[in-house]
This record gives structure tokens, sequence and C-alpha cells, in this order.
């Protein structure tokens, strides 16, 4: 018992420190991501964080799963390349023996991961989608920046401001160039604000400034000045396209079982029973020798963890192209996992039986 709770311990101080090192690659490659975002334009700086957080929300099942797996892998090598596995053979105790506190520390995880793909991942996605959405149908002018020059969704403008005010209601030096009916109109002025009409249009009014008009390639230019003049600003509504599969939950993939949505569903449940066979498959792949490096092993766990991924993710284009069924689809790749799992147990228990009869 006490030989358990400091194995288990030892999995969850080792899967705590594997866990914060993938969770910080990943929100790493987020920010990275969000940001460039955002200098384009495409989502504000504000918007940065939310999204951040509702892509890791969506990416936890994966890293969790990964986490069980390594964690497991690193403490059962560490244990062989100690010598305790040889203390632990010759008290009588076979490698199988270890499958229970495994399954003890790994079940928590395995369960978590199940919430996670089934309930919570698919909620941030949708969340995800419909902030983004929110986020294309801002006006041209809620996309200008201070010192970055801004073209409209519909290409006939483009702005540029160097200031904005601290309370984000004027700006300052104000550039507008738009097309219209074939001659170009180029705008400048001191200052800008924006104000709605009683019939809700709203307009960008500029303050003491110059337009200079005429057609391109003529040397017809008119020049005006102005105390005010209005822009009506444009409102854009985004397409309102199906939600993809990854945004549905799974009660409504399970009411419309297209082969899109079937598809998903063998996805998320992959997931746990994956992060399961994971755990298991540690065992006999930990195995490393004393006296040799250590690296042959894990390039063996990595191998296969990335071949078993890679034939989920075959299998679950093959449930979206019709290809295979649903039960083909999740229980033939995690069965065929199964055997392979039986398989390296039987060489290990052979190998082991041989070491005890010639010791």
């Amino acid at each position: 018992m006490i030989f358990r709770r400091s194995l288990v311990r030892e999995f969850a101080i080792s899967a705590l420190g594997v866990f914060l090192v993938l969770l910080g690659i990943m929100l790493t490659t987020q920010l990275v991501r969000f940001l460039g975002q955002a200098a384009s334009g495409a989502i504000t700086s504000q918007a940065v964080v939310t999204l951040m957080g509702l892509a890791a929300l969506g990416y936890m099942p994966i890293l969790l799963s990964l986490t069980l797996f390594i964690a497991v892998l690193m403490v059962l090598t560490r244990s062989y390349h100690d010598h305790e596995m040889v203390v632990w053979f010759s008290s009588g105790l076979s490698l199988t023996a270890w499958v229970r506190p495994v399954l003890i520390f790994a079940m928590p995880l395995v369960l978590t991961v199940a919430v996670l793909s089934l309930l919570l991942t698919p909620w941030a996605i949708s969340k995800s989608d419909d902030f983004r959405r929110q986020l294309d149908n801002r006006s041209d002018v809620a996309l200008v920046a201070p010192g970055v020059f801004r073209e409209s969704k519909h290409a006939d403008r483009v702005y540029f401001v160097e200031s904005v005010s601290p309370d984000a209601k004027t700006v300052s030096n104000v550039f507008v160039s738009s097309t219209q009916h074939g001659k170009n109109g180029v705008m400048v002025a001191r200052s800008g604000y924006t104000e709605t009409m009683p019939n809700g249009d709203r307009f960008l009014v500029l303050v003491n400034g110059r337009r200079y008009e005429g057609t391109p390639g003529t040397s017809e230019y008119k020049v005006m000045t102005f105390e005010h003049y209005g822009i009506r600003i444009e409102s854009y509504e985004s397409a309102q396209d199906q939600p993809s599969p990854k945004a549905l939950s799974t009660l409504a993939l399970l009411s419309k079982p297209t082969p899109p949505n079937l598809a998903e569903l063998s996805w998320r449940i992959g997931l746990p029973v994956s992060a399961l066979l994971l755990a298991l498959l540690a065992i006999p792949l930990s195995f490393v020798n004393p006296r040799a490096g250590r690296s042959l092993n894990l390039i063996l766990a990595i191998l296969i963890y990335v071949i078993y991924n890679n034939v989920i993710s075959v299998a679950q284009a093959w449930i979206a192209e019709g290809r295979i069924s649903l039960a083909i689809g999740v229980w033939g790749v995690h069965a065929a996992m199964f055997v392979i799992l039986l398989l390296l147990f039987y060489r290990r228990l052979t190998l082991f039986s041989v070491w005890r009869l010639f010791r």
C-alpha cells in the first residue's frame, strides 16, 4: 500500500512537470499565432487572451493524454535505469503488477479527458467561432489602429490615424483614401470622431481638413477645405455558415448522424480510450537496459504514439468519407492497439521468465 501511494505520488509529480511544459509550448505557439492575427487586424488585441483561453481548453484533451503517456513512461524508465525493477522482479512480482497502480493514477485523468472531449471542448470551439464571427462583423472604423494603414473590407477605402485619445472617442491626424465612381478622393483632417444618427446610421466625422478629388492619370483635381465632413460607416454581417462538426455538441452529433458528424464523434470517443491504452502501453515500452542509454525505448514509444494518432486520424477521415462505419473506425483501431499491447506484455513477460530461469 505504501509503495503504491509513493508510486502514484511520483506519477503525479512527473505528470505535473510534463503538463506544464506542454502547456507552455502550446500557449507560446498560440500566442504567436494570435499576435500575428492582431497585427494584421484580423482580431483585436483585447481578443487575444480570450481566444488563447478557448484554444487552451480545446487542446486540453490531447495535452492530458500525452501527459499521461509521458509521465508513466518516464517513471518506469527511471525505475529500470536505477535498478529498481531488478528488486521488483527479484521479489517475485511480474510486470503485470504495475497495471493496478498505473490504472489508479490514470483513471482520473482518463475521465477528465472524456469530460473535456465530449462536453467542454465542443463548447470552447463553438464559443471561439461565435467570438470570431463577432469580430468579422465589426465596422471598418473599429479595425483602425494608430500608426497602421488599414484597408476596408470592400477594398474601396484606406484609413490611417496617427493617435487615439485616452478615452478612445477621438482620433488625430486622420488620412482617408477612397474610390467612388472612378474617382480617387483623399481626405486629411486634424481630428475625427464617430457619431450615431437617430436612424441608427453611424458616421466618421472629420474636423478641419481638406479633400483632394480627381481622376487617376489626369491633372484635374479638386481641392476642398471643410470644417466637418461625414463619412458613412458601413456595417457588415458575416455569412451565417453552418457550424462545423467540431463546434457541435455530442448530443447534436448523435441526433444528426451524417458521416462528418460521425467522424467527429469517433474522434471524441477515441481520445479517452487512447489515453487509457497509451498509459498501459507505457508499461512494456518503458523497458531499458541499465547499461545502455534511454533513447531507444523513448524513440520507439514516440514512434508508436505518432503512428497510433495518425491511424486514428485516418480512420476519422474514412468515416467522414463514408468508407467505413463508426464501429469499425472507433473500435477497430483501438482493438488493434489493444492486441499490440497484449503482445508487448507477452514479450516482456516471456523475457522475464527466461531471466528468472537463468539467473
